[in-house]
């Protein structure tokens, strides 16, 4: 929030906002280090976790290029519900609230929920963000 309103064009609003993050992410490895968080075991994941940033990265940014901002918001909060219901299951389980086959009906439940909304927004947007763009470019040479 603190760049927000401060007049900066999107690249310069996307890139503070990137250093904040890497700054506060830092520093919480930093504490959770310093707390014994960490254990060896842990450190074998980062084997399965490099791969996927360094592919992770290049391959989102092609995609976000191409895809209408509107839409790929939808998708990445889409995959948050999912997460979120995932987590609340396994809460409910943990917990004892729930046997495990019924706590699972939470993320069910959110999955059909979200399914059901992005199919609603997805039936009734448009334009295109590449229509929009297209559109953008001829009236700018217009």
């Amino acid at each position: 929030m603190l760049f927000n309103n401060q007049g900066l064009v999107k690249n310069e609003f996307r890139a503070g906002l990137a250093l904040v993050r890497v700054v506060e992410s830092s520093a919480t490895a930093f504490v959770y280090y310093k707390l014994g968080l960490f254990i060896s075991e842990s450190g074998s994941l980062l084997y399965a976790f490099i791969p996927s940033v360094l592919l992770g990265i290049p391959l989102g940014s092609y995609v976000i290029r191409r895809l209408d901002p509107e839409m790929f918001r939808r998708i990445c909060m889409s995959f948050d519900a999912w997460i979120v219901g995932f987590g609340l299951s396994r809460v409910l389980i943990e917990l004892d609230l729930v046997q495990n086959g019924w706590a699972y009906s939470v993320m069910t439940a959110t999955i059909l929920i979200d399914f059901c909304l992005l199919y609603s927004f997805v039936t009734t947007h448009s334009p295109t963000w590449s229509e929009r763009q297209s559109r953008r470019s001829a009236d700018i040479s217009a």
